[in-house]
């Protein structure tokens, strides 16, 4: 890739960044390590790390502000960091989130405010939603200083929340959605990380928007030859048929579908389901599988990057799970890595959907109705009957074509103009 004729300056708006090991942090920070790397100078402006395990994680204690510099002596470029102090709910409710999201205001607002009096002038402001209106702050910047406002869409927070009630204010609703309209119309790109999504944001507003996808790293997750050493690992049989879900463990999943179908399938005891990750509803999930008495679901903790591709290797099948009513609105992101590794997964998405045109169309696995078990539960049962190989190829052949991380971030350079 040609490097910019000069140091083009990027600075970035999000709640979330590495080292967060999942989610939109991960993305945050694979992406401005991407562009420092490729010839950009970075800041971000950010908090302190805590997705999902929604704490602070050591060695950072979120006391005050924090700077971090990152150089990159091969290419003269540095990435510069400011950490702001968070609050963070033990139990985030929807209530709790959108205190979350407004107390940052203040905080982040002294960091622009330096930005703006005291650094050299950025010439593109990336923001991240969810939250949906941390824009503001970029048109704060944008008003005194210029630069263009990239506004990316990983989660339609607004119709999420609406949709599994996690607010109950139509009147608090319909203000959200007049100032996120406002803020879609006067960013000069506008972006998000789906086929549906984008048909979604542009029947909202009535402008182009752009497909950004989240990526992988398809050179650090590949597909293992021998995934029998990886069950293993993890204390499994070669002949036992792992069913994985990783990721977040939160509400908006409906991950109690998975113990719903491991109990439908108990009486085959080869079919071992893993439920690896973090977040707010673990707790009730191993309840749910102590009070149904079922030895065939197992709970492990969210595994370290450099074990990540091995235990995703282990898998012989991958369950991406949503609720029916948020499947086309939050495109999963946990998918890309497992189609790295050539994963076969059964995805729930409602007919229609962009997740499951991709599967179908693709050869990658199977889809099935949200919130069915029983069809889930039949789907798992004949999928792990078939001989996988064709599908793992697809899925590896996917990631490699449109979500290798070069490829999409060189899209993204040439749709805002910084590209030679």
């Amino acid at each position: 890739m040609s490097k910019p004729s000069t140091k083009k300056s990027i600075l970035l708006l999000s709640h979330n960044f590495s080292p967060e090991p999942t989610g939109i942090g991960k993305y945050n920070g694979e992406m401005m390590d991407w562009l420092c790397k490729n010839g950009y100078n970075t800041t971000v402006i950010t908090t302190f790390p805590y997705y999902p395990f929604w704490k602070v994680q050591a060695p950072y204690t979120n006391k005050w502000y924090k700077r971090e510099r990152i150089e990159y002596p091969e290419q003269g470029m540095v990435m510069t960091i400011y950490r702001c102090p968070i609050y963070i709910p033990a139990f985030p409710t929807g209530a709790k989130r959108m205190v979350q999201d407004l107390l940052l205001w203040p905080v982040k607002l002294i960091v622009v405010l330096q930005q703006m009096l005291f650094k050299k002038k950025h010439d593109l402001l990336i923001t991240i939603a969810p939250p949906f209106h941390l824009a503001h702050l970029a048109f704060f910047y944008r008003f005194f200083r210029g630069g263009k406002i990239y506004y990316h869409i990983q989660d339609l927070q607004i119709e999420a929340a609406q949709q599994l009630n996690i607010l109950g204010s139509s009147k608090l609703f319909n203000l959200m959605y007049k100032i996120e309209k406002k803020i879609l119309r006067s960013s000069d790109y506008v972006s998000t990380i789906s086929e549906g999504m984008v048909k979604k944001v542009e029947e909202k507003v009535g402008r182009k928007v752009l497909f950004f996808p989240n990526w992988v790293d398809t050179a650090f997750f590949y597909p293992l030859d021998d995934r029998d050493v990886a069950k293993k690992r993890w204390d499994f049989k070669t002949d036992d048929q792992v069913c994985l879900y990783s990721g977040s463990i939160g509400e908006k999943q409906g991950l109690e579908s998975i113990i719903y179908a491991a109990e439908i399938l108990k009486d085959q005891p080869r079919i071992k389901f893993v439920i690896a990750g973090s977040g707010p509803y673990k707790t009730n999930l191993t309840d749910l599988a102590e009070a149904m008495g079922l030895s065939n679901v197992f709970f492990f903790p969210l595994q370290d990057k450099e074990h990540f591709n091995a235990f995703l290797n282990m898998s012989d099948l991958h369950l991406v799970i949503q609720k029916g009513n948020a499947s086309d609105l939050v495109m999963p992101s946990k998918l890309t890595t497992i189609l790295a590794v050539g994963g076969v997964s059964i995805v729930t998405a409602p007919h229609g959907t962009s997740l499951e045109q991709v599967i179908n169309e693709n050869n990658m696995g199977a889809v099935t109705t949200p919130d069915d078990i029983c069809e889930l539960a039949t789907a798992i049962q004949t999928i792990l009957t078939k001989n996988m190989d064709e599908m793992r190829q697809n899925a590896r052949n996917y990631a490699l074509k449109y979500l290798n991380i070069d490829n999409v971030m060189q899209i993204f350079l040439n749709d805002v103009g910084m590209q030679e």
